[in-house]
């Protein structure tokens, strides 16, 4: 999927170390909040509401802000933020509009631009971002 062109998709991201993850949902489903609360945790941001997916020539995914939004995050009730971007290889996505009910759920991927990541869907505890950070340490 190398000779694959870059498109933007409707997600924030975010990144530990090199590691992406893109936070994909609907409108209002969260993905700014979920990203703010894994930037307090040491993430970095990647991108808010909208995140440039490019397909690498030897696989994987690059992900980047677009311009216009370059260093920017709603903090939804507060303002737009500014904060130090970075760009990331996408490892998994996070589905907002699916919620975990097993305790131990089996893998479930995704495709996107071609390339297959992990996903994993929203987990109603106050836990989630420490769960997606040591997940993504797996990686």
């Amino acid at each position: 999927m190398a000779d694959a062109k870059p498109q933007v998709i409707h997600a924030s991201a975010v990144a530990f170390g090199n590691a992406g993850l893109l936070i994909t949902g609907a409108s209002g489903s969260g993905k700014s909040t979920l990203a703010l609360q894994l930037i307090s945790i040491g993430a970095r941001l990647v991108a808010d509401d909208r995140v440039l997916v490019a397909p690498l020539a030897e696989g994987g995914l690059h992900l980047k802000a677009p311009d216009a939004l370059f260093g920017l995050i709603e903090a939804r009730g507060l303002a737009v933020l500014k904060a130090e971007p970075v760009t990331a290889i996408a490892r998994a996505v996070v589905d907002l509009d699916s919620v975990e009910k097993d305790r131990i759920p089996n893998l479930k991927e995704i495709v996107i631009a071609g390339e297959t990541l992990r996903l994993f869907s929203k987990v109603e505890s106050p836990a989630f971002p420490a769960m997606l950070r040591l997940s993504l340490a797996g990686h």
